[in-house]
This record gives structure tokens, sequence and C-alpha cells, in this order.
């Protein structure tokens, strides 16, 4: 299903208007379920039978049916496995009396259902919220197919010592890969933007099933009623709408890599089901009897300090073990001497070369910044800047007036990191800072940060930063 608006209600000229059928013979309410979806951007079509609506069917391709369960040609469930095989999700709308008819529907495959009278606003409610947990399965399926060989030509760019020993230490981790041994888990940790996932990908390119697939998986991004059934994958019948079985993305992986971005946001209720895939090397899915084996490596990252969230509660003690087999500390960019002017090259040349610019030159004030700021964004901020530089720059000549940074210097960094306990405590203190700086601008805060202001948002929810503030 393609969104019809984006999540802050402005049309969204690249995607096409979700389409809705409306199979309802009372046509005054009908007409008047077109001209309220209609005017949220649905793209709507109306028929008044059972034959009507399969003739139409062949022709326009609804995204989601709008059926009414009494039509003057029959009962709308005959029709609803038809509309479901068509891929077209489905709300039935019932008289009152007639839950039975509502109730059947769900367990055939129907998404939700309306009882009648319908306030129109509940039922725009009730098709937004479809169509928002339809993309998102879309999203996952699209994540699951493009993550699958991800990692052809990942580099792992840096000449300071602190990249030297990272890069010394994936290639040993590398070699621990034997036919008839499991490969030990692997729990990569640092600062937001330190290039992690980086990290995680060139350990997958290093070893020797580098063909295999690589599986990311955001724990923070995915969407907690469908985290279960994504990891672990479902059976038919397993709960509503699970209308044919899946296997999860612990499955997918095969025997490849399985990489956990962000582990630390998983819920508590998984982690317990996560160890036992670890201890056991065995999954099953949801509402099925059967196991089935896991040979995939384990890779995970996090932010944030899992052994001070084991001792608070968090963060299960035992995973936390079983995951920190191997460990890799991923640096801060003020701690990498001489990789930010290296980087910034690379990047800039990337620009350049995507937008068939002049190849980038760097003045002396410029190199002057890249080596003095402090870079509390990391590589990712760096990238987020040196390609701004690269596209507003005179003459693909990118000086110091360019590059829209600000805030203390290495040492003075370093000063203030080091008045922190924990790596919560400092990102936190760092969040604080920018924003002050940006004068409670979420959206500066965020492109000082090289990070996106959904990002930000979310990393003001986690340190319980105040969101009354600017946008």
């Amino acid at each position: 299903m393609q969104l019809a608006q984006n999540p802050y209600g402005k049309a969204n000229a690249l995607k096409q208007p979700a389409k809705v059928l409306i199979v309802e013979d009372e046509v005054l309410f009908a007409r008047a379920v077109m001209r309220k979806l209609q005017k949220a951007g649905y793209e709507c079509e109306h028929v008044e039978s059972l034959q009507d609506a399969r003739a139409i069917a062949k022709q326009f391709a609804a995204d989601l049916v709008l059926l009414d369960m009494r039509l003057p040609d029959g009962n709308g469930l005959e029709i609803l496995a038809e509309l479901i095989a068509k891929n077209a999700a489905v709300i039935v709308m019932t008289a009152f009396g007639e839950i039975s008819d509502a109730v059947h529907a769900i367990k055939q495959g129907a998404v939700d259902y309306l009882k009648k009278p319908i306030d129109l606003e509940e039922l725009l409610l009730s098709v937004q919220k479809v169509e928002a947990a339809t993309s998102q399965s879309n999203s996952l399926d699209y994540s699951r197919q493009r993550n699958a060989h991800a990692v052809e030509g990942v580099e792992m760019l840096g000449e300071s010592l602190a990249m030297e020993n990272i890069k010394g230490q994936i290639k040993r981790i590398a070699q621990f890969v034997a036919d008839d041994v499991v490969p030990p888990t692997v729990l990569i940790s640092g600062e937001t933007g330190t290039g992690k996932d980086v990290a995680a990908r060139w350990l997958h390119a290093s070893c020797p099933n580098k063909d295999k697939p690589f599986v990311h998986i955001d724990c923070a991004s995915l969407p907690a009623e469908l985290m279960e059934s994504e990891l672990f994958g479902h059976e038919k019948g397993a709960f509503t709408g699970a209308v044919s079985s899946r296997p999860g993305l612990i499955e997918a992986a095969e025997e490849g890599t399985l990489f956990l971005d962000e582990i630390g946001e998983l819920p508590l209720s998984l982690q317990a089901k996560l160890l036992n895939v670890l201890e056991r090397r065995m999954v099953r899915r949801l509402g099925s009897t059967k196991e089935r084996p896991v040979p995939a490596r384990f890779i995970a990252a996090t932010n944030r300090d899992l052994h001070e969230m084991s001792l608070q509660g968090h963060f299960r003690q035992d995973l936390y073990y079983r995951l920190n087999v191997m460990s890799i500390s991923m640096p801060p960019l003020r701690e990498r001497a001489g990789d930010a002017l290296l980087l910034a090259r690379h990047f800039a040349n990337q620009t350049a070369k995507r937008y068939g610019l002049a190849a980038p030159t760097f003045s002396a004030d410029a190199i002057a910044t890249l080596s003095d700021y402090a870079w509390p964004g990391n590589v990712r901020e760096l990238k987020h800047q040196v390609s701004r530089a690269m596209l507003l720059c005179q003459n693909s000549l990118i000086s110091s007036a360019d590059l829209v940074v600000g805030g203390p210097s290495n040492s003075e960094a370093l000063a203030q990191v080091a008045g922190h306990a924990t790596l919560y405590e400092t990102e936190k203190a760092i969040l604080l800072k920018v924003l002050s700086d940006s004068r409670n601008n979420v959206s500066e805060a965020a492109r000082k940060l090289g990070i996106t202001r959904m990002t930000m948002r979310y990393r003001m929810d986690k340190y319980q930063i105040s969101a009354k503030i600017s946008e």
C-alpha cells in the first residue's frame, strides 16, 4: 500500500495515493465516506453489490476495501477471500446484531471491523491505522530483501592507531568460522555515529561465508506489535491477520550474519526468547511446535551501557554476558587523530561523483576546522556536513565557512566527557549542549549532530529531555 501522506500531513508527490474500494449499498452513506477519504488524499471507488465488486476488482487494484456484510446479492464474507487474495486489506462494516459476521471475517483475514452507525472520523482513523501498518509491513519486506546481500564495497576508512586496532580485531574475529563450530557472538559498542553498522558489515565481508545473507535488524525502529513476528516468524493462523506462514528475520539470515542494531532497545519480553535462540541455536515460529536450527553469526550493537542497564534491571544480565563473548569498542572521531580529514575527502569525493561535480579541494582553514572540531555526532555528522558543504561551495573549494560546525574543541570535549561517569550521561550532556547552542531548535540540533529530526526526538524521549521546545 502506498502512503497518501507523509507523517507531517503534507502530500507526498513521490508516492501514489492509496486506493480504497467501498462496497456498500447505502448510497448516501457511501458518498459521505468517499468525500471524507478523498479529502484526506485517498483514491476511491464505490460499488453496491458483490457482483459489481468482483467486476471492478479486475481493473481497480484496491489497497484497502471497506466491505459491508449485508449486500443485495449476498453476504460480504462470500467475497472476502477473493479480495485478500488480491493483496487488499479489508475492513468490514456490520450493522447492530451482526457481530458474529465480523468475528468470522476477522478469523478469515479481515484486518478490522466497524459497527454501524459509523462515525466518519472513526472510519478515517481506522483506514489510516491499517494503511500505516500495511506500509510498515511492506517496508520490512523490502528491508528483508535489501539486506540479504548488503555488504558489497563496504569500507572501513581510517589510518589512526585506534582504527588500525579495530581492523585487527575484526580480522581476528572473522577467522573464527568452521563448518562444525558455532561462530562466537560479537558485541559492538560505541557512541552514536561511530560506524558500528559499518564495522558489522565489514566483519561479515571478512568472513568466509560473506556470500551468505547479511540481515540488519534495527531494534529501535521495529514496531512493538510486529517485533516478535518479524524476528521469530509465524505460522498461518498464529494471530489475527496471519493468513500465511512466514519465516522470521532470524531464519532469513541462514548461514550468514544477523545484525541486531540498537540491542539495548529490545523489550525485556523478547530478550528471554533471544537468549534461548542464542543458547540452543534453535528458533520456533509463533504458533508452531517445530523448531528450526539457527546457524547464523549474531552481531549486536549498542550506544548504551548494557552492563549498567543489566544492574538496573533494564536488560537481562544473562543475555548481556551471552552477547558479550567477543567485544569491539568503536572509538569516537575525536580520538581518531588524522581520520577526520581522510574521511572528509572521501565523503566529498563521493558527493562530487554522485552529482557530477569537479573534484573537491579543502582550504587551509577548512582543514583546521576539520581537525579541531570535536564532532559530537562522529562520522555521521562529518559525512552530513561535508556532503552539504560540497553541494554549496564555490568551484568545488570547501572553506571553513562552508562547514556549518561549532562547539568545543577536541580538548574541551574530552574534558566535558571526563566529567561524566557513563556513556548514558555523556550522550545526554551532548544532546543538551547542542540543543542549547541551537536555541532549543530540534531540527537545527539534529543537523549539527548529523542525524534526522526523528532520531533526535527519539533520543530526547530516551533521555527524558523536555519536548516543549522549538521545532
